[in-house]
């Protein structure tokens, strides 16, 4: 098995907005090992994020190319890209987006909905994945009824849904008081020691740190890459 799990090529991402262009991403050629920990850091504004959204498959470079486990996502069709996404990678956001009129194992289940998944053992494995991430008893309850890190492991379970290989996290912390990125962070870093690949951009030095490799944004461009430890 190939031990690199995401690849880029010579990655360009360029906005347009009338006639001024805004260069995101401008060259990044970057190798991801399978189970590694990677953390993504630089500047706001620099294209964290936009690399994070492309190597994710949720938005297309304007050159260059996006290999996972050595498929070109690039150039699939929206249609085998979005099952490749829900077959592979699970996403966390910042912002929780749970749906608020539905119970935390609902949010869950959701997920599995959306993939395509049996309804038949729904419930059963939403409620497996809320105690993996330690909220057994708050299966039933709403968003509005849980602090924000407890909603944020609501998300990590709701992106944990179809198994996915890959957890891909925007500021999974960067919303939320010292107690709660303290329970988020333990249960992230636990499910990298279990095997998942996890990448991660982030302002949290904390995280940075604790990360196999560290990979530095900066004007759209790869300014540094730390080895893995």
């Amino acid at each position: 098995m190939n031990d690199v799990i995401i690849r880029t090529e010579n990655l360009i991402k360029t906005y347009s907005t009338g006639k001024v262009k805004t260069e995101a991403l401008r060259g990044v050629d970057l190798e991801i090992p399978r189970g590694s920990f990677s953390a993504i850091v630089g500047p706001s504004g620099h294209g964290k994020s936009t690399l994070m959204h492309l190597i994710g498959g949720l938005d297309r470079p304007t050159e260059g190319g996006v290999f996972i486990d050595g498929e070109d996502i690039s150039r699939l069709s929206n249609g085998r890209l979005a099952a490749l996404r829900a077959r592979k990678i699970g996403f966390v956001f910042q912002f929780f987006n749970l749906l608020q009129s539905l119970t935390a194992g609902e949010n869950v289940e959701t997920a599995m909905m959306f993939a395509g998944e049996p309804e038949k053992g729904q419930s059963d494995k939403a409620r497996e994945l809320l105690a993996l991430v330690g909220l057994s008893e708050k299966l039933k309850s709403k968003p509005s009824e849980l602090s924000g890190g407890q909603q944020q492991r609501v998300a990590i379970a709701r992106a944990l849904a179809n198994d996915p290989e890959i957890l891909m996290m925007d500021e999974p912390t960067g919303n939320l008081d010292s107690a709660s990125e303290a329970e988020v962070l333990d249960t992230i870093f636990r499910l990298h020691r279990e095997g998942k690949t996890v990448v991660i951009v982030t302002h949290n030095d904390e995280i940075a740190k604790r990360a196999e490799m560290v990979i530095k944004i900066k004007d759209g461009k790869l300014a540094d890459r730390g080895s893995l430890t």
